[in-house]
């Protein structure tokens, strides 16, 4: 969306009223999460941990949007979830990497999981 400042004003192009810091662009970070291939699959475990991972937008102010969903087509490419999350800037995905909530579910995650992450700005 191109928005045009009314005829007669100079300089940048500006958001209508109501619309302060909606172009701000956000850091995206995106996790692919599979089960290590040297553990068996236990459904019952995957299940509670999805469901923490779920859990932890809740506990990290620095989240502004979080995503998770289940892959739906088994191929040999693909992962089994994608986590896609939301930060201010750099600084908050810091912030949120540093939280004690975060490290421990790490440490859970570490023992069923591997992972990929990409961060990239939009």
């Amino acid at each position: 969306m191109v928005w045009k400042n009314p005829p007669g004003t100079p300089g940048e192009a500006v958001p209508p009223p109501g619309c302060v810091g909606y172009l701000a662009k956000m850091l995206n970070h995106i996790v692919l999460l599979k089960r290590k291939p040297d553990v068996v699959r236990q459904p019952q475990l995957e299940g509670s941990l999805v469901q923490c991972l779920r859990e932890l937008e809740s506990k990290i102010p620095a989240i502004r949007g979080w995503k998770l969903s289940a892959n739906e087509l088994r191929r040999p490419i693909s992962w089994d979830y994608v986590l896609e999350s939301k930060f201010d800037d750099a600084r908050a995905l810091d912030t949120f990497v540093q939280h004690p909530a975060y490290l421990a579910m790490v440490s859970l995650l570490r023992i069923y999981f591997d992972w990929a992450a990409c961060d990239y700005t939009a």
